[in-house]
């Protein structure tokens, strides 16, 4: 699994111009299931996710959790976090699960991440949905993962 995180003062979602989800304080989490991604892929990323300190203390310094500061999520799917640009001009999204398997482990790790911090603290998206998203930065912080290399 792939995922982008963004530290944000707000973020929401809309399809079809209604909102859908939204948050304040958190983060922005897009995420990208690939073909052999499992659950395992999951409980690392949803367990490295709320506990990186990645937000300011008292002091100014990036020392306190989404889970410290009660802060809220917004997870959108986007298979292509594992566009392929190795050869040509078109990205090849042959590494991205197939849907079946995508919107699953996507739904599983919503579930995880409501578990992890509080089913009211987490928005969502739709799967395989054409979605605006709105957000106000917060820094910029922007970290990406990958489940595979765990650097």
């Amino acid at each position: 699994m792939r995922v982008v995180i963004q530290r944000v003062y707000q973020a929401n979602v809309k399809i079809e111009g209604k909102e859908v989800g939204a948050i304040q304080t958190g983060l922005l989490l897009l995420l990208g299931v690939g073909s052999d991604d499992n659950q395992d892929d999951i409980d690392y990323l949803i367990k490295k996710i709320t506990n990186m300190r990645i937000f300011s203390d008292e002091e100014g310094k990036m020392n306190l959790s989404v889970l410290d500061i009660k802060g809220e999520l917004l997870i959108i799917s986007q298979f292509t976090l594992h566009a392929s640009t190795k050869k040509g001009n078109r990205p090849s999204f042959i590494n991205a699960a197939k849907p079946d398997l995508a919107n699953k482990l996507y739904l599983d790790f919503i579930t995880a991440a409501k578990t992890a911090i509080g089913k009211y603290q987490v928005a969502t998206g739709q799967f395989g949905a054409d979605m605006q998203i709105g957000l106000v930065n917060d820094g910029p912080v922007t970290i990406v993962m990958d489940s595979k290399t765990r650097e």
